[in-house]
């Protein structure tokens, strides 16, 4: 048997990111250890052209991973996750991927060849261990004096449109009290 029909089989005929049955073909998981099946997911062409590395995704013809994240096929598994990160400016792709549980051996792969793989890319994450993205909205999860302001910034207060700074995973930016600020991660909650 080949590959594909190994996948039609899996899938019963159906893509298994968006579960159309028109223009199906195998798509390849770049940086799979493997070209098999279990390493490999059967798409339909709106998903594979979405999935290419310079393509724009559809935001709305993704919100089909809502359903298809919860597949027990690893590589199903590894392109939701994927997808909801190129997402992530979107909240609903943001919660899903907080959801989604990969065993450590499928995250490893799901990770691989991405720009979260590289050791060194700051990555901001709340004090809940949420990562966070420019533009979302933290809210303060302690009153927080503001030296050389003179105020303080009083815990619920929530910051819009926050900035990340480049070189330093523990600080962000955002306005409060009309005034620009720095902020310490572990002093905030993401949503």
């Amino acid at each position: 048997m080949s590959i594909l029909n190994d996948l039609q089989t899996r899938s019963d005929s159906k893509c298994e990111l968006c579960s159309t049955t028109v223009g199906l073909d195998l798509f390849e998981i770049p940086a799979s250890p493997n070209t098999d099946a279990e390493h490999c997911v059967l798409a339909c062409e709106a998903c594979r052209t979405q999935m290419q590395p310079d393509a724009s995704p559809d935001v709305h013809h993704w919100r089909c991973l809502n359903e298809s994240m919860w597949s027990q096929t690893p590589a199903v598994q590894v392109m939701a996750w994927r997808m909801f990160n190129i997402l992530s400016g979107e909240t609903w792709a943001r919660d899903a991927l907080d959801m989604l549980y990969l065993d450590d051996e499928t995250l490893a792969w799901a990770k691989a060849n991405t720009p979260e793989a590289d050791e060194h890319a700051i990555i901001h994450k709340d004090a809940n261990g949420a990562t966070l993205v420019a533009g979302d909205t933290v809210t303060l999860i302690k009153d927080l004096v503001v030296k050389g302001a003179g105020f303080t910034a009083k815990r619920g207060t929530a910051v819009r449109n926050i900035s990340l700074v480049a070189d330093n995973e523990k600080h962000i930016e955002g306005r409060v009290s009309g005034q620009q600020i720095v902020i310490l991660t572990e002093f905030v909650k993401r949503g």
